[in-house]
């Protein structure tokens, strides 16, 4: 069956300066909720949808008697359809992905709301979101543990070297020999072959390969040679959630759209692991955020990521830094596996 078979489209015209903080029914925006009114769109729970701009495709569960503004598309769900199953459905729709042109990015209900989607009974889509929303419940449990490991890790980052802004401080460009982006073609896509990886395979800070765009061998061979990518080089978002850095660990090939940076370390002046600490430390993100251009999506530049400046200590002192996440990761994979 189709999508909308199972939800139909709700209003989608609120603006945020509508929007006065004079009543007890929420309004939902693309980060959640956003305000207050004396009125509402939608009675019965429903899935909403960001239908233009950086976050296009996130999706989230809202309560009735609730509203969404005019970023965000309501999916109500028809006689029969389970909520907590359609938003898990939509998610695996993948809806966001593969934008990588310059104009914003947008979705419409009329396209993908024609997608083909199983034809399920109640009872069905009921025991598929029980299990679900189950995952989702131990996912936010490890999710707040490695979060917790995190802000260990930051902690140790500014406790061994201090702030980024330090006499020993040297731009990105001194300590990469390589600091580009991705792709700026428009690939052509095969069913199976390398990887092509979007700003959403980095944006746990570690480099995720499940995607569901690949490139051909040949085409891989001409991308490759503006980003000739190895073990422990560094790729960082640089749109929309820009400032997510991910370290190669492994030595499988891929491809990656413009919107991802890419350094190359010179490994005799600074460490992979450590130039990852670096680049999560407060004092980048702030960096990043006052550097980022753009509305619809702020975007840090290649000349940006040039600019900033780390501290380059001695190597002693960053192996000895990585070593300590050596120890930390191995932790967060053993709660992981838990």
């Amino acid at each position: 069956m189709r999508l909308n078979q199972l939800c139909s489209k709700g209003k989608s015209s609120l603006r945020q300066k509508d929007i006065e903080n004079d009543g007890p029914f929420n309004v939902y925006g693309a980060s959640g909720i956003v305000g207050r009114m004396g009125t509402y769109q939608n009675e019965q729970p429903y899935v909403a949808i960001v239908k233009d701009g950086a976050g296009v495709g996130r999706t989230m569960l809202c309560e009735g008697k609730t509203s969404v503004l005019g970023t965000m598309q309501a999916l109500l769900p028809n006689e029969g359809t389970n909520v907590s199953y359609l938003l898990h459905l939509v998610r695996s729709l993948k809806l966001g992905e593969n934008y990588s042109g310059s104009t914003i990015p947008h979705i419409y209900f009329k396209d993908y709301g024609k997608q083909e989607v199983p034809a399920l009974s109640a009872g069905q889509q009921s025991a598929i979101a029980e299990r679900l929303d189950l995952a989702e419940q131990l996912m936010a449990l490890i999710d707040d543990e490695t979060a917790k490991l995190d802000s260990l890790v930051k902690s140790r980052f500014v406790e061994m070297f201090g702030d980024l802004d330090s006499d020993d401080s040297r731009p990105l460009k001194d300590v990469c020999s390589i600091i580009t982006d991705g792709t700026h073609q428009s690939p052509k896509f095969v069913d199976e072959g390398i990887p092509f990886l979007f700003v959403s395979n980095i944006a746990s800070d570690v480099v995720d390969y499940e995607t569901n765009k690949f490139i051909s061998a040949e085409d891989y061979e001409q991308l490759i040679r503006r980003t000739p990518i190895e073990i422990g080089d560094v790729l960082v978002s640089a749109v929309g959630s820009f400032g997510h850095p991910a370290v190669v660990r492994d030595g499988r090939p891929f491809c990656f759209q413009r919107h991802i940076a890419y350094l190359k370390p010179r490994h005799n002046l600074v460490d992979s692991d450590y130039l990852h600490a670096a680049l999560l430390s407060d004092d980048a993100q702030r960096y990043m955020d006052r550097c980022a251009k753009g509305v619809a999506q702020r975007t840090v530049t290649l000349k940006s990521f040039k600019e900033m400046k780390i501290p380059v200590p001695s190597m002693c002192l960053q192996e000895e830094f990585a070593a300590f996440v050596s120890q930390v990761d191995k932790l967060r994979f053993v709660r992981t596996k838990c």
